[in-house]
């Protein structure tokens, strides 16, 4: 190490130390792969960690298919081969230098992933001599560009270990496009059959993205993964964000390459994304907010609701008695109707707790959001078809005494201090690409308070999510 910049410790022998000859044999390696393209978002990348001459091809397959992208961080995770620790280090400073530049760490996003999982620690010493997370950046650095990024070294790969720290990962990524790599071989040292054998064990699990599949056969020595920890915790992971595809992209050994079958080492690329379905699917709300057990009927039932309601008050004609069957829409419940004209807020009121039944809610909030919020005028009816009308139906208040707890794209925010009050939908957070203080502190604002309010011993913190949709989901 020299300061906050980890020198490299493979140049010139895992890969070249010459920057230009770096460069151009990856650029060959890419160069050597046909144009291949995923519909969709990628999430994750699963890569292997040998040397260039024996799977930098393999690699390539990956590493092509993200050139020219842009990411918020990448987040590459890799096994401990040299240091024996408990739990997973992250090196959260400075940055790690390749013959092709330095790449800086972001230092922030590490911070919050470290603060949120039990089993992560900075130990410097992980990262001294340890490739497999090195051996990744000048794929990248060709690929990317500039690129920031946080590396993990895993000591333990067992199932605990890889559960917190992807739930640990999700959390603090919050609405950050990021991208995330598990560092990873296959089998090692076994005749070419056997070899092959055992890594389609490790294969079936990736294309279904069964990380704790992986992990068990692991455990029962069925199959073997170097970095099987970290290819567990990057499916974990992108299905978190949203992954519901995975391609296996290439699968290759050393004796692929030497042409020696005696004693091998299995090398395979995968990528993880979210197909164009399921993003189109998630449009309506930008994946923000959780889940509150409507039906799709239910929802399409609310916003007929929402959409008649206005659409009578508009014409004179009398709001007609809604029935509705399901007894969930009979509960009571808060719930918040949010009107949009081309992209703008046009309205938005509801109620914070559960008082009335959540059709009823909806029918009531729906006339407050077009004709009584008094940041806007009443709504015209010439503006009625270029309404959209989004309905938030809310989960219970939850009081937290420290921001912490507040997740920024799950949770909305409610703050009371004495007769002043706020609230802003989780939605709103993930709109204006808040992170969690920024959101404390404009919440803060709209109840009328200074924005260290918050702090204030007086003040209540409440948080709570909601189930989004929207009538052009």
């Amino acid at each position: 190490m020299n300061g906050d910049i980890r020198k490299s410790v493979i140049a010139g022998s895992w890969y070249p130390g010459n920057p230009k000859v770096l460069r151009a044999d990856i650029e060959n390696f890419f160069h050597n792969l046909t144009e291949e393209k995923v519909k969709g978002r990628i999430i994750g990348l699963i890569a292997p960690h040998a040397g260039y001459m024996y799977s930098g091809q393999v690699a390539a397959y990956a590493y092509k298919l993200v050139r020219g992208a842009t990411f918020d961080a990448v987040i590459i995770v890799g096994p401990s081969h040299r240091v024996s620790f408990r739990g997973v280090s992250v090196y959260n400073k400075g940055g790690y230098e390749t013959p092709l530049g330095v790449v800086p760490v972001d230092a922030a996003l590490a911070e919050k992933i470290m603060t949120r999982s039990s089993v992560t620690s900075c130990i410097p010493s992980a990262h001294t001599q340890e490739h497999s997370v090195e051996i990744q950046l000048p794929f990248l650095q060709v690929a990317l560009g500039e690129f920031s990024f946080v590396p993990f070294v895993m000591g333990d790969q067992d199932r605990q270990t890889c559960e917190d720290l992807a739930e640990a990962i999700f959390k603090a990524i919050g609405n950050q496009n990021v991208l995330i790599i598990g560092s990873s071989d296959l089998s090692h040292f076994h005749p070419y059959e056997k070899a092959v054998k055992m890594d389609a064990v490790v294969l079936a699990h990736i294309e279904r993205m069964d990380a704790q599949g992986l992990l068990e056969d692991m455990g029962n020595n069925v199959c073997e993964a170097c970095g099987g920890g970290p290819a567990a915790v990057t499916m974990m992971v992108a299905k978190k964000i949203g992954a519901d595809r995975v391609k296996v992209l290439k699968y290759d050994n050393s004796g692929d390459v030497t042409g020696d079958r005696t004693s091998v080492v299995g090398y395979t690329s995968a990528v993880l994304y979210a197909s164009e379905t399921s993003m189109v699917k998630d449009q309506g709300h930008n994946g923000v907010g959780d889940d509150t057990g409507l039906s799709e009927a239910e929802k399409k039932v609310l916003l007929d609701i929402a959409k008649k309601t206005i659409e009578c008050r508009l014409s004179a004609r009398d709001v007609p008695e809604f029935h509705v069957d399901s007894a969930r829409l009979g509960e009571k419940g808060g719930a918040f109707v949010t009107l949009k004209k081309h992209g703008q807020l046009r309205g938005c009121i509801g109620y914070i707790e559960a008082i009335k039944p959540l059709y009823k809610a909806i029918e009531e909030m729906a006339i407050a959001s077009a004709f009584n919020d008094p940041r806007f005028p009443p709504l015209r009816r010439e503006e009625f078809e270029h309404l959209a009308i989004e309905i938030s139906a809310l989960t219970p208040l939850k009081e937290i005494k420290g921001i912490n707890d507040i997740e920024v794209g799950i949770h909305g925010i409610y703050i009371v201090k004495g007769f002043y009050s706020g609230l802003l939908l989780p939605q709103v957070a993930s709109e204006h690409k808040w992170d969690r203080l920024t959101f404390i502190e404009e919440t803060c604002h709209k109840a009328g308070l200074p924005p260290q309010a918050w702090k204030d011993k007086d003040t209540k913190i409440y948080i709570f999510s909601a189930d989004i949709f929207s009538d052009k989901d």
